[in-house]
């Protein structure tokens, strides 16, 4: 991995941790963000000269609260900083910041934050959005992606959840226990799609996102410490925790997806499965279902399947039927189309799911799925148009490859026949 490929990844990692102790040190928003900016400009002219440092969250802690002083000073007409060659020669700073990272002082700076975010004062899109720019530094596009609305709205969206913010002058604390029992569906939320960005991206080659799922299922475990009752918050721990097992199988040596039904399950992390299967029966014994919980099953019963033959679908068909009804969306009933399509056929399946053309027009796995029904109902043209669809509508080259792998199967199918 080249220098460049390198300091984002760390810089993807570091954020969450970074910005919560800048917050907490300046008690302004735009202030932790523009010290967190500051500090990322002077690692990317410090990293490859003088190499990466012990520990690149202490270090950008260290280097941006010393930036955003220097500019506090100057403001002030005190006496600045020293120059960029002393502030890159941290020396034991870097190591005293590194070891009190782990201590009680910043611990819970990244779920402070959180809940900062998921202030009652915004409503519960404006929450989220605002937490996966701030928290994980997602890019507008890939927020929008993850709500399915355009980038220009999420834009919007996210304007005036900062400008909420700043408004209503949002005290930068811990929230209390009530107040956080309020906050922990939005926080649970927000948490659920930094994960999701973080497992979409490891699928291809560029794993420059992947400790996202690290991040997210850390978040998780600290909500258990403040929850440790709540079986909804199981529930997520496990859900995660379940599908990030899959990684080392989701792609092949070439970076291409590797569908859940092909991979090679020895691969899969035991340790991980074992955990989440312990939380997902945990959380169901206390017989209060909610659509983390339910989602983890699903993702269980995959896990308990030997091979993909194993697989319950009768059982995951009912679970996605009580997710429906617990959260009704059409990316649900899509899922739940595939489990149809298993039990039932690709007949069932693709009536299931044309009603939701209107809504998922813009969803690359709408496409995907509409043509591998189609495919197998031997409608190869509207097949072909819907493959090409998903095609121009990927998110990634692996994505886009694996259509094309599809493609070439039913070109295949076609000339055999």
């Amino acid at each position: 991995m080249n220098d460049i490929a390198w300091i984002d990844a760390a810089f993807t990692a570091a954020r969450p941790q970074a910005l919560g102790a800048l917050l907490r040190y300046f008690r302004d928003l735009d202030t932790a963000e523009e010290a967190f900016q500051d500090a990322c400009l002077r690692a990317l002219d410090s990293w490859p000269r003088n190499g990466p440092p012990r520990d690149p969250v202490a270090w950008l802690i260290l280097v941006g609260r010393n930036a955003a002083l220097d500019g506090v000073r100057r403001r002030n007409r005190l006496e600045s900083l020293p120059d960029e060659e002393a502030l890159s020669d941290l020396g034991d700073a870097e190591s005293d910041m590194a070891e009190r990272l782990d201590g009680s002082h910043y611990r819970d700076d990244i779920l402070r934050l959180l809940f900062i975010c998921c202030h009652p004062d915004l409503p519960s899109t404006q929450q989220i959005a605002l937490a996966l720019r701030i928290v994980s530094g997602l890019s507008v596009k890939q927020i929008a992606r993850a709500f399915l609305v355009g980038e220009s709205a999420m834009e919007q969206r996210i304007t005036r959840a900062k400008a909420r913010v700043s408004a209503a002058a949002v005290p930068f604390e811990t929230p209390g226990a009530v107040e956080r029992a309020e906050r922990l569906s939005a926080v649970a939320a927000m948490i659920y799609l930094i994960f999701n960005e973080g497992y979409s991206a490891n699928a291809v080659v560029d794993r420059g996102r992947a400790p996202l799922c690290d991040e997210a299922i850390r978040l998780a475990r600290l909500l258990l410490r403040l929850f440790p009752a709540e079986p909804e918050i199981m529930g997520l721990a496990a859900l995660m925790l379940l599908q990030h097992a899959r990684t080392p199988a989701r792609a092949d040596a070439e970076g291409n997806a590797v569908l859940l039904e092909d991979q090679d399950r020895s691969l899969w992390n035991r340790p991980m499965i074992v955990e989440g299967l312990a939380l997902i029966d945990k959380a169901m014994r206390h017989r209060r279902p909610g659509p983390y919980q339910v989602q983890a099953a699903i993702a269980a019963l995959h896990a308990r399947a030997q091979q993909a033959a194993d697989t319950d679908w009768a059982q995951i068909d009912r679970l996605y039927a009580t997710l429906e009804r617990l959260q009704p969306s059409p990316v649900v009933t899509l899922n739940r189309a595939v489990a149809v399509s298993k039990l039932r056929g690709a007949a069932e399946a693709l009536a299931m799911i044309e009603p939701l053309a209107p809504r998922l027009s813009g969803y690359f796995f709408f496409f995907g799925a509409r043509g591998a029904f189609l495919h197998q109902l031997g409608r190869t043209e509207e097949a072909r148009e819907a493959f090409n669809r998903a095609i121009a509508l990927a998110n990634t080259p692996a994505e886009a490859a694996h259509i094309r792998m599809h493609l070439d199967r039913l070109v295949a199918d076609v000339q055999s026949g």
